[in-house]
C-alpha cells in the first residue's frame, strides 16, 4: 500500500485517495434516513468490489473492447468497443425465481442491526476528539499489518461506526448459480463461491439489469460475517482505509462490504438550509470535495460505476435523486416517514451522484391565485395532500410570445415508457410531454441513424444510444419543481422553456443521453447559475424571471441559456466526461459554447439573427475574460494545468486534482469561456454547420467514456485534414490554447471577423432607425458595461437610465451590471436595489461586496456588511468564506 500523507491546509490540491488501480468500486447499494432535527444523514453503504489485475478490472477484461474509458491512458480512447445492439426484455432466469423467498426478518434484521451500530457514534465521536478530529482508526486496525491488502477509499466528514464483510451465503439465489462462474480469468477460486457469485452478478449482460438490481439489493441486507467480526479500519482527513488480516491480495479481499456511518452538520458534501419558505431542505450543493461527505466512495472519474439507493425521509417530504425513473413514495414502518427508491444502470463517477430532500411543490401548467398568498399556511403541503403531488390533469397551453407554441399530453397515474428497454414508471406525480409539432425545430431527422445498430465502445449497460425510440424522442419527460413563493415565475420561465429548450438539444445532437428530467429551484443561497447531474438539473432563482409589467420576453433569455447550458452537459459533462477533472474545460467550455447555438434553436431564430446574437455574447464573454485574466492568479489561468502530465496517476490509481480547493476559484470563468474560444475558433476553421455534425459524430463514438483534450482534438483533425495545412496541429493547438497563459491573440480575430465572413453569411446593413427602448439583456448588458467604463456619470444620466429600462426589474445579468453602476457612482436612492441583489442573488453577488468596501465609503461598507449579516445562514460557505475575508 502507498502511503498518503494528509494535504497540507495551505495547499489547494484535492487529494483522490481510492486505488481505482487495484480494486474497483461496480455498485452501491445505499440506505439513508434523514434526520433534519439532528441535521445528518445516516445509514450504510454497501460495496460491490471487483479487483483489478494489471490495470484492468475482470469486468474490463471480459469485454472486447475498453470499458468505462478507464483504458484509455494512451489519450487516444477506445477503439474496437463491443457492440450494443438493441436490448431484448428482460426474462426470468431459474436463478432468480427464489428472489422472494428470503425471509423478512433476515431484512429487517440488518436494518436494525445497522441501526445498532450507528447507536455507537456518540462514542466515536467522543473517542475522535480526544485523538483528533479527522483520524480515527477501529480497535482491530492495530491487528493488522502493511502485508495485508488496504481497501482506499475517499471519505470526509463521515463518521463510521463499523465495516464488515457482507455474507451472501444466505441469498437462496446463489445456490441456483451455475458453478463453472469461478475461473482462472475471473480471478475467483472455485473455493470462494461467494466472489464467485459476486463476480457474475458484476457480469450480468444489460439485458438483465433489473435482476441484477433484485440480486444487489438482497445481497445488502444479508447479516455480517458469520462469526460476528468486523473489519479493521483507519479514517483520516480525506479517506477510509479497510483492511481485512490475511488477505494480502485485493483478489483476496472480500467482494461485498458493508459501511455503516452518519454524515456530520458541517459536512461538505451537502447543505442542510431552508428554502425560500423558510421550510427545512438538504441538498448535493456541488461541493469541491464532491459526494466523499456524503458516502465512502471512489471518487476518481475511472471508477465508473452504478448504484441504488434507498432514501427514509420525512413522510411530508420530496425526495429527488439522480435515478431513471421517477420514484413513489412507499410507506415506513415508522409513519412519520416514507421511503423512496431510486437507481442508474449506466456505470458513472461517483461524483455525479444528486440528492435533495425538502418540501418543494411541482410547478403546474395553472396555479391557482391564491397559492402564494399561503406560503404559511401549511395545510396543502401537509400529510394530507403531498407537496410534490400534482392535482388534477393538465394541458400546458402555448409558450411564451415569439418563442412558439405547443401543446403538452399529460400522462397521469399511468405507465409510460421511459426509453430504457422494458422500464415504465408508475406515477402518481406528473410529468409532461411536449410533442412540438412545430418541425422548424427539427433540423435533422435521426430515426433512420439507428437502423444498422450503434456500435458502442463502453463497457456494456443499457444504452439510448442503441434504442431507436430514443432517437426519435425529441422531448424526454420532464418535472419542475420549487418553493411555492416562486412557482408563478417557475412556470412563466422554466416550465414553458424547458420543452422548447429540450428539443432544441435533441435538433442539434441527438438522443436525449438520459430518459427523464426534474428541474429544482434551489433555495437562495446556492452558489452558481445551475448545476447539471443525471436526471436532475438544479437551477438558481436568479436566473427566473422578475414577472414585472413591461420587462418583456427579453427577461426569459437568461432562464433559457441557462437551462440550454445545463441541458447540453448531458452530452459534454455526464455521458461524455474529463478523465481528468482539471480538464474542466471538457465539460463547462462545451456546454457554453453549445448553449448559445440550442438556445438560438429553440428561439427558431434565423440565420442573421443567430449570428447577431453569438456575436454580442462572444464580446461580453471576451470583456468578461479579459477582466478576470487581469484580476485572477497566472496558475488558474491554464485550461491543461498538468500539461503532458494530464491524465496520469500513481501506481495504485490516486492522484491529486490541482487547484480544486482554492477558493477563487469557484467564482472564476476561465473554463467556461476559454474553452468557449477556442471551440468557437475551431469552428470558424471548419465552417458551423461541420462543426455541429461533427459534435454528433464525436458524441456517437465517445458517449459513456471519459476523454482528454487529445482524444477530441485529433478525432477533429483526422476529420477535418485540412486545417493541419494552416498550422493547426495537436500540439500547436495544444501550446497555444491548453498550456499558456491569457487569451490567444486569435481571439480578438475571432470577434473582429465579422461571423466568419467567407463561410457564406452575409451581413444586412443595420437599418438607420433603432428602439433603443427596446434593447434585449444582452444589449442592456453592454450599454451597462460600456457606462461602467465612465469615470463620472451625472445623476440626471442614471435617472434617465432607470426611467427607460427600468434595470432593477430586467434579468440578474443586467441587475447585477445596474448594481455595479450604482455602487460606482454613488446613486445612494438606489441602494435598495444593491441590497436587494445581494439577498436575492447571491450567486452572482460574491464580488459586489467588493466593490461596496473597495471605495471606502461608510455608508456602501454598512451596505455590505447589512447584507451579509442577512444571508450569512443560508450562504455556500465558500462564498461565505470569500465574503468575509472582504468586509471583516
Amino acid at each position: 500500500m502507498e502511503t498518503h500523507k494528509d494535504v497540507n491546509p495551505d495547499t489547494d490540491d484535492l487529494p483522490l485517495r481510492a486505488n481505482t488501480n487495484h480494486i474497483l468500486v461496480r455498485h452501491y447499494v445505499l440506505d439513508l434516513t434523514v434526520h433534519f432535527e439532528r441535521r445528518v444523514i445516516s445509514g450504510s453503504a454497501v460495496l460491490f468490489l471487483e479487483p483489478c489485475c494489471g490495470g484492468r478490472s475482470n469486468a474490463e477484461q471480459d469485454d472486447s473492447g475498453a470499458g468505462d474509458g478507464a483504458s484509455t491512458a494512451d489519450g487516444g480512447g477506445s477503439q474496437d468497443g463491443s457492440v450494443c445492439r438493441f436490448r431484448e426484455a428482460d426474462t426470468t432466469e431459474d436463478g432468480t425465481k427464489a428472489l422472494g423467498k428470503m425471509r423478512m426478518e433476515k431484512m429487517s434484521g440488518a436494518r436494525d442491526r445497522q441501526g445498532g451500530e450507528l447507536k455507537h457514534l456518540s462514542g466515536i465521536k467522543s473517542k475522535t476528539a480526544a485523538e483528533t478530529k479527522n483520524k480515527y482508526s477501529s480497535h482491530s486496525w492495530e491487528t493488522t499489518s502493511d502485508d495485508d491488502f488496504t481497501l482506499v477509499l475517499d471519505c470526509c466528514d463521515l463518521d463510521v461506526s463499523k465495516v464488515e464483510e457482507v455474507d451472501v451465503t444466505s441469498v437462496s439465489a446463489m445456490s441456483s448459480f451455475p458453478s463453472e462462474v469461478a475461473s482462472e480469468r475471473s480471478g475467483v477460486s472455485s473455493g470462494n463461491p461467494q466472489a464467485a457469485f459476486i463476480q457474475k452478478l458484476i457480469s450480468w449482460p444489460s439485458n438483465r439489469w433489473r435482476q441484477k438490481h433484485q440480486l444487489f439489493l438482497l445481497c445488502s441486507q444479508t447479516p455480517g460475517a458469520q462469526d460476528g467480526s468486523s473489519l479493521p479500519f483507519h479514517r483520516d482527513q480525506w479517506s477510509l482505509q479497510v483492511r481485512k488480516k490475511g488477505a494480502a491480495s485485493p483478489q483476496e479481499f472480500p467482494r461485498a462490504v458493508r459501511i455503516c456511518y452518519e454524515t456530520r452538520p458541517m459536512g461538505r458534501s451537502v447543505r442542510w438550509t431552508k428554502d425560500q419558505d423558510d421550510r427545512v431542505c438538504v441538498y448535493t450543493a456541488g461541493s469541491p470535495i464532491n459526494n466523499r461527505a456524503l458516502f465512502p466512495c471512489q471518487e476518481p472519474p475511472v471508477a465508473m460505476s452504478t448504484w441504488q439507493a434507498t432514501v427514509r425521509a420525512p413522510s411530508e417530504c420530496l425526495v429527488l435523486m439522480s435515478g431513471e425513473e421517477q420514484a413513489v413514495p412507499a410507506e415506513d414502518t415508522d409513519p412519520r416517514f416514507s421511503t423512496w427508491n431510486y437507481y442508474v444502470t449506466m456505470p458513472m463517477p461517483a461524483s455525479t451522484f444528486t440528492l435533495a430532500v425538502g418540501h418543494w411543490c411541482q410547478v403546474t401548467a395553472e396555479i391557482p391565485p391564491a397559492l402564494e398568498g399561503e406560503v404559511r399556511n401549511r395545510t396543502d403541503c401537509g400529510k394530507a395532500a403531498k407537496p410534490w403531488d400534482a392535482s388534477g390533469e393538465r394541458t400546458e397551453a402555448g409558450l411564451v410570445s415569439g418563442l412558439g407554441s405547443s401543446s403538452s399530453e399529460v400522462v397521469k397515474g399511468s405507465q409510460h415508457k421511459t426509453g430504457s428497454g422494458d422500464r415504465t414508471t408508475c406515477s402518481d406525480s406528473t410529468f409532461s410531454y411536449a410533442p412540438l409539432e412545430d418541425e422548424a425545430l427539427s433540423v435533422t431527422d435521426y430515426s433512420g441513424m439507428v437502423e444498422d445498430g450503434v456500435s458502442c465502445s463502453h463497457g456494456d449497460y443499457p444504452c439510448r444510444f442503441t434504442e431507436q425510440s430514443a432517437w426519435s424522442q425529441r422531448v424526454i419527460p420532464y418535472r419542475v419543481f420549487g418553493p411555492i413563493s416562486l412557482q408563478q415565475k417557475a412556470q412563466m420561465g422554466v416550465l414553458q422553456l424547458l420543452p422548447r429548450c429540450l428539443a432544441a438539444a435533441h435538433a442539434v445532437l441527438g438522443v436525449h443521453p438520459f430518459p427523464r428530467l426534474d428541474v429544482l429551484i434551489v433555495p437562495a443561497g446556492f452558489s452558481s447559475l445551475g448545476m447539471a447531474s443525471p436526471h436532475i438539473i438544479f437551477l438558481s432563482q436568479s436566473v427566473l424571471s422578475t414577472g414585472s409589467p413591461g420587462s418583456g420576453k427579453s427577461c426569459l433569455s437568461l432562464c433559457g441559456s441557462r437551462l440550454c447550458h445545463e441541458i447540453a452537459h448531458s452530452w459534454f459533462g455526464l455521458v461524455i466526461g474529463a478523465r481528468d477533472w482539471t480538464e474542466e474545460w471538457i465539460s463547462e467550455g462545451f456546454a457554453t459554447y453549445l448553449e448559445d447555438i440550442i438556445w438560438a434553436q429553440a428561439q427558431q431564430l434565423s440565420l442573421q439573427e443567430t449570428a447577431e446574437q453569438s456575436d454580442l455574447k462572444a464580446l461580453l464573454r471576451w470583456r468578461r475574460l479579459s477582466d478576470e485574466l487581469q484580476n485572477s492568479q497566472e496558475e488558474l489561468q491554464i485550461l491543461r494545468p498538468n500539461l503532458e502530465n494530464t491524465g496520469q496517476v500513481s501506481e495504485s490509481g490516486s492522484s491529486t486534482v490541482k487547484h480544486a480547493l482554492n477558493p477563487d476559484k469557484s467564482f472564476m470563468q476561465v473554463h467556461y469561456l476559454k474553452g468557449y474560444f477556442l471551440l468557437r475558433f475551431l469552428s470558424s476553421q471548419v465552417g458551423d454547420e461541420q462543426f455541429i455534425d461533427f459534435f454528433r459524430l464525436f458524441v456517437k463514438k465517445y458517449h459513456g467514456q471519459l476523454i482528454l483534450s487529445q482524444d477530441f482534438l485529433r478525432m477533429l483533425l483526422i476529420t477535418f485534414p485540412d486545417i493541419e495545412r494552416k498550422g493547426l496541429t495537436l500540439s500547436a493547438i495544444s501550446a497555444e490554447w491548453l498550456d499558456q497563459l491569457g487569451i490567444p491573440k486569435v481571439v480578438k480575430w475571432i470577434l473582429l471577423s465579422q461571423s466568419h465572413q467567407g463561410k457564406g453569411r452575409k451581413r444586412r446593413r443595420i437599418e438607420p432607425k433603432v428602439n433603443y427602448k427596446e434593447f434585449t439583456s444582452d444589449q442592456l448588458v453592454m450599454l451597462l458595461e460600456l457606462l461602467l467604463e465612465e469615470s463620472e456619470l451625472s445623476l440626471a444620466t442614471i435617472r434617465t437610465l432607470q426611467r427607460i429600462y427600468n434595470p432593477h426589474k430586467q434579468d440578474a445579468e443586467v441587475r447585477h451590471r445596474w448594481c455595479e453602476l450604482v455602487v460606482k457612482h454613488g446613486n445612494t436612492p438606489a441602494y435598495g436595489d444593491v441590497e436587494h441583489f445581494l439577498v436575492h442573488d447571491q450567486a452572482m453577488g460574491v464580488y459586489l461586496y467588493g466593490e461596496l468596501m473597495v471605495h471606502e465609503d461608510p455608508e456602501q461598507q454598512a451596505l455590505a456588511r447589512r447584507c451579509l449579516s442577512l444571508v450569512q445562514e443560508e450562504m455556500d460557505q465558500s462564498a461565505r468564506r470569500v465574503v468575509e475575508e472582504m468586509i471583516l
